[in-house]
């Protein structure tokens, strides 16, 4: 049975701890991918019930309601190629709601090993770095400043 197609709309989550460092998940297809949590929107869910969703599926941590921290932002990114057949035909753009959660680093990582095979702790700088998305770099980018961990020069 094959699965439902996509929905273009999902949240991305930037796991974060108070020094500075982000969480992130590196997707078992294409390998080398990493990547902040993310994931699109069922049916019947508001946005920050799916950003609540994926972080439980993707990491293991069922958030408490009041660590989700929903910037009322989102971004409009183009779908790659090589995951268009997940979305109805003709349909080429996501819109990307952004959040974060600050988590304790000892917090147990689960992850789901159909979607991702590694997970790691990065410096926001290399986190911005290693990931494959132009607007999860963004995102860290702009975490980074909301959090004071970055200064304009």
């Amino acid at each position: 049975m094959s699965k439902p197609l996509k929905y273009p709309v999902s949240a991305l989550v930037i796991l974060h701890d108070t020094d500075g460092n982000i969480l992130l998940i590196e997707r078992s297809s294409p390998a080398g991918f990493w990547q902040s949590v993310t994931g699109s929107k069922e049916a019947g869910e508001t946005i920050a019930e799916t950003a609540r969703r994926e972080v439980l599926e993707e990491t293991g941590i069922s958030l408490p309601e009041n660590s989700l921290s929903d910037w009322h932002d989102s971004t409009v990114y183009e779908i790659y190629h090589h995951w268009r057949h997940r979305y109805p035909e003709g349909v080429f753009e996501n819109r990307e709601h952004l959040f974060s959660a600050e988590i304790n680093r000892d917090t147990p990582i689960n992850l789901s090993p159909e979607e991702h095979v590694r997970h790691a702790w990065l410096p926001f700088t290399e986190a911005a770095e290693k990931v494959f998305s132009p607007s999860n770099k963004r995102a860290i980018l702009e975490l980074a400043k909301r959090r004071g961990w970055l200064t304009e020069s």
